[in-house]
């Protein structure tokens, strides 16, 4: 997809940079802040070029704090329930303090091997915002930029680049969908983060589909996941074509809480699991069957699941919640694969698909990490713009008559 305009591009290159995707159901925990999330965010191998981070929270219980000593690992991911999903969050205001905090955490996090690091606790966070047709900034080959941040009651999304890598992304769009009650409330739905890089257009779609584990509720979750397509829209520039839907973008990722149970009785999961039958288990998974059936994520991709059920665990905990029983406060579900990544056509090309164990909430985060090819157009010095325009041509063409003439 070629943006730019006024000036003569030559051969096309290929980029390519490593995405790191992550989706985590907090369950409304704020965190503290000493919380540790080196593991989550893979710092010790980090070669990353881009994050995109999300939460998610759907309790209706007070926010927890997490021990201090708990682990996270992830990148680019996807935070859902990052406040309880009570009435008055739901119907009210957004509330910025929670998830100001996840990101003053996540930008000490990665910038933590900066010499001028705050060592004492997070750093306050600013977003840099793009401007249209690209950031401009001072270059830092090791520091890392929010770029994009948006947060809608309980979702919220994150994205953080290279520095360096900040002066090629352009255009920077988002979009917010509300699935929930009456079909339009923001307990459900999703948030979409668009930009382009380079020449690619990139769209990452946050979900938060509806729950339930009854026969029947996948139906729900299925047309959630079509009312987020049909509906999302993003703004365009008047003198650029940029895409204004998600599946008109050159590379797409869908990731969060789909919420899709395994179609089977509880005991029967429950004796499975503890027999670690995963592909006994996926054979039955909810999501797996409507993409086979057409009925839902037609076309999309997933890497194998080779990791155990995310949900739904006790917190501070390896215990699923079956084991809960008599637990005040504590709902017995049985174990699902509830939080997915996805992605969508050709130029992505997924490397790794796991989760992780911090026992932070009753949700695994699951990340995933992808190589992702960015077209890029090389602008032609003055010698080569002349010998490939029509005025060469023309020379060339009377030459060769003159040359006939003699």
């Amino acid at each position: 997809m070629a943006l730019l305009d006024g000036a003569t591009y030559g051969q096309m290159d290929t980029f390519k940079y490593k995405v790191f995707v992550s989706t985590w159901n907090v369950g409304g925990i704020s965190p503290t802040d000493d919380l540790n999330l080196e593991d989550w965010l893979d710092t010790d191998r980090s070669s990353y070029d881009i994050y995109v981070l999300g939460y998610l929270s759907d309790t209706c219980l007070s926010p927890r704090s997490p021990h201090a000593k708990d682990n996270v690992a992830g990148t680019g991911c996807r935070f859902q329930e990052i406040v309880p999903l009570c009435a008055r969050n739901v119907l009210g205001p957004e509330k910025s303090k929670i998830s100001t905090k996840w990101n003053s955490l996540i930008g000490t996090t990665l910038n933590k091997s900066l010499p001028d690091q705050n060592k004492s606790g997070p750093a306050p966070y600013q977003v840099y915002h793009v401007e249209e047709g690209g950031y401009r900034g001072v270059s830092n080959r090791r520091k890392f930029r929010c770029i994009m941040s948006k947060q809608m009651v309980g979702i919220f999304v994150t994205l953080w680049v290279r520095d360096d890598l900040s002066n090629y992304i352009s255009y920077p769009s988002v979009s917010c969908i509300g699935c929930g009650i009456m079909g339009c409330l923001r307990n459900k739905g999703s948030v979409s983060l668009r930009f382009c890089l380079h020449e690619t257009s990139f769209c990452f779609v946050c979900c938060h589909l509806a729950s339930g584990g009854k026969q029947g509720d996948e139906v729900h979750r299925n047309a959630d996941f079509m009312d987020i397509l049909s509906r999302t829209r993003f703004g365009s520039d008047s003198s650029v074509d940029l895409p204004k839907k998600i599946l008109n973008h050159d590379r797409v990722v869908l990731f969060g809480d789909l919420n899709y149970r395994i179609s089977m009785t509880d005991g029967k999961t429950r004796s499975l699991v503890e027999q670690k039958e995963w592909s006994v288990l996926l054979d039955r998974d909810q999501l797996r069957f409507e993409l086979s059936e057409g009925r839902a994520f037609d076309g999309w991709n997933e890497g194998a699941i080779t990791f155990s059920p995310t949900y739904k665990y006790l917190p501070n905990s390896d215990e699923y919640c079956w084991h809960a029983q008599g637990r005040k406060g504590e709902k017995s579900r049985a174990p699902a694969w509830c939080d997915r990544i996805l992605w969508l056509g050709e130029g992505l090309k997924q490397n790794r698909y796991e989760r992780c164990e911090s026992k932070l909430s009753d949700h695994r985060a699951v990340r995933a990490v992808f190589t992702a090819e960015v077209d890029v157009l090389k602008l032609m010095n003055p010698l080569d713009e002349f010998f490939l325009s029509h005025n060469f041509d023309d020379i060339v063409d009377i030459t060769r008559r003159m040359e006939e003439q003699i």
